[in-house]
């Protein structure tokens, strides 16, 4: 079983929040007031950067599309390959979407 590193009550709270965010008009409602314009932004990037990455596209490719650093791009396939499979659980629910 899979166990967080970031589990407390406080994201609990976070991720039942997001659990319910069936529309997306309630999900941009939400993110706009939790987060600031350049932190959705960032992690919007993060996650293009993974979809670019599942496809095999270069760093250069990416950086060239997304405006992603070499470093942002570095640490996304870092998370890719040695995290928790979080991206590639989303982006696999996408894909079949």
């Amino acid at each position: 079983m899979f166990e967080p590193k970031i589990k407390n009550h406080q994201t609990d709270l976070l991720i039942k929040a997001v659990l319910l965010l069936n529309e997306e008009e309630d999900a941009y409602r939400f993110f706009e007031d939790l987060c600031t314009i350049p932190e959705i932004k960032s992690i919007s990037q993060r996650l293009e950067v993974a979809e670019l990455l599942r496809k095999k596209e270069t760093y250069q490719k990416i950086a060239e599309e997304t405006g992603a650093s070499s470093a942002t791009i570095s640490r996304v396939n870092r998370a890719l390959t040695y995290g928790a499979d979080g991206y590639h659980r989303v982006l696999e629910k996408m894909e079949k979407e």
